[in-house]
């Protein structure tokens, strides 16, 4: 059964022990300290769902849209596998019928691809446990799933706010351009019908790279939507602040940044300003603009030391990685390629000046797994303000989240992390994927107790502050 959801037969292909310990006393241990956490709530700090599915609640369109369109960790897999983006409805809007039906027998008949894949278990557990499927995906079994679930989607129950709900989802953010209105957010919170919390997440990445295309006209719209002339440096820092305070009246708690390197080397003033009018004019460099940009992200931790959002950072992406799939289906549709990554003197200026001021706090997350115990656990281990992001995107997995336990545990210990984060765009996954963690934390724990390093008393408490308190501390909930 998916934590959170209740009165669900479990269909005997998914195991009632997946991911568990395989040694037998290991197994028993880890089973008693699930028990204690897969009910809980849902605490999701980081994610994509748009804020319009839950304010509409409109019946799910298809099942390919649902599953398969919009999530770039199916998507991906499936071209690597000779299957078109394009037939998977990927950057097209929506889908008819046939299109539909396309998509799924295209997941279907290459089911065999994702063995072994945390995919291959949260799609598991979204068919048995939320949609009752038990016929497992093929090439045969494909049209007779897609309308068992085309019937579900037609009923109440399985709307987005009936989902919400029966998911057990206590707090959901979402990711907000620092320009959006934010009406949605505002529209939930003063439904009196709504009881649940969805709160934006400030999102400035595009206009803090004057080398983006577009830079330009994206700082005159914000200075717009400030009402602050962005003409010079210091209206162009204004409106940023602005615009954070108003995602803070909105609920935001935290600030969420990527960009290709966390440097954080200040500028003079005098030499911010100057390459800003240069930028303005287009006329800045290529190191300019990275300058810049580095300069801004330690702008931005001066900022959350004054408004309090948290700071999260999760760099090191080449985004776009193939050129012509960007141009035809745009930015998100699984061609992003992780890169390596220096924390220790990138991020050396910034905590400096902030890394012992009370109340920053700096959630750092990386796709570059050798950083773990070498950088990250020793910062975390000594900074107040650094907290270790759970494993996302490509490391979402069960052998990386016991990787990265075992590689920041012995140095930051379990209180420096951030809790998990589902990171999503597929709504339904995300009971799935929250599950998937605290199973793989509950067997990392039940070892520390076979290992007579913790008691299991203590391993039921730690396994209870992952879900609930570890989020709700360091993203301020």
């Amino acid at each position: 059964m998916i934590s959170g959801m209740t009165d669900t037969v479990v269909p005997p292909a998914l195991h009632p022990d997946r991911l568990l310990p395989a040694e037998p006393g290991v197994r028993a241990i880890a089973r008693r300290l699930y028990d204690a956490v897969r009910e809980l709530p849902v605490i999701s700090p980081h994610g994509h769902v748009d804020p319009r599915l839950l304010l509409d609640d409109e019946p799910f369109s298809d099942p390919a849209s649902l599953f398969v369109t919009p999530d770039h960790y199916i998507t991906r897999l499936l071209h690597a596998s000779g299957v078109p983006l394009e037939l998977l409805g990927v950057g097209q809007g929506p889908l008819g019928e046939d299109g539909s039906r396309a998509a799924w027998r295209a997941l279907c008949s290459h089911w065999d691809v994702y063995r072994g894949t945390p995919v291959r278990f949260w799609l598991e557990s979204e068919l048995a446990e939320i949609f009752d499927v038990s016929a497992p995906p093929s090439a045969e079994t494909a049209d007779a799933i897609y309308d068992e679930l085309a019937a579900r989607l037609g009923e109440d129950a399985y709307r987005p706010r009936a989902l919400y709900e029966r998911f057990r989802i206590a707090v959901l953010a979402t990711t907000d351009d620092p320009c959006d209105d934010l009406s949605a957010h505002a529209a939930l919170a003063a439904d009196p019908t709504w009881p649940g919390r969805v709160i934006p997440t400030f999102r400035p990445d595009r206009y803090l790279e004057p080398a983006l295309p577009g830079w330009t006209d994206a700082v005159a719209r914000l200075g717009e939507v400030a009402d602050v002339d962005t003409g010079d440096y210091p209206g162009y820092v204004r409106a940023l602040e602005e615009r954070r305070r108003f995602f803070v009246s909105n609920g935001a708690t935290s600030a969420d940044h990527s960009h290709e390197d966390v440097r954080t080397d200040p500028l003079d003033p005098a030499e911010a300003a100057r390459i800003y009018r240069a930028a303005l004019k287009g006329d800045a460099t290529r190191d300019e603009a990275v300058a810049f940009r580095r300069h801004m992200l330690l702008e931005m931790a001066r900022m959350s030391c004054e408004d309090g959002l948290v700071m999260t950072l999760h760099p090191a992406v080449r985004r776009g990685h193939h050129s012509p799939s960007a141009a035809a289906f745009g930015p998100d549709t699984g061609h992003d390629i992780p890169l390596r990554v220096e924390f220790t003197d990138a991020l050396r200026p910034l905590l400096e000046r902030f890394g012992t001021h009370p109340g920053f706090h700096l959630i750092v997350f990386t796709l570059d797994e050798t950083v773990w115990s070498r950088e990250l656990a020793p910062l975390a281990g000594f900074y107040p303000s650094v907290y270790l992001g759970a494993p996302w995107w490509f490391l979402d997995a069960p052998e990386a989240i016991r990787r990265f336990r075992g590689a920041v545990t012995e140095t930051a210990g379990f209180s420096r992390t951030s809790g998990f984060v589902d990171d999503t765009r597929a709504f339904c996954s995300i009971p799935a994927r929250h599950d998937m963690s605290r199973r793989v934390d509950a067997g990392v724990l039940a070892q520390l107790v076979a290992e007579h390093r913790l008691d299991e008393e203590e391993a039921v408490e730690t396994a209870v502050d992952l879900v609930t308190g570890t989020p709700t501390r360091a993203f301020k909930l």
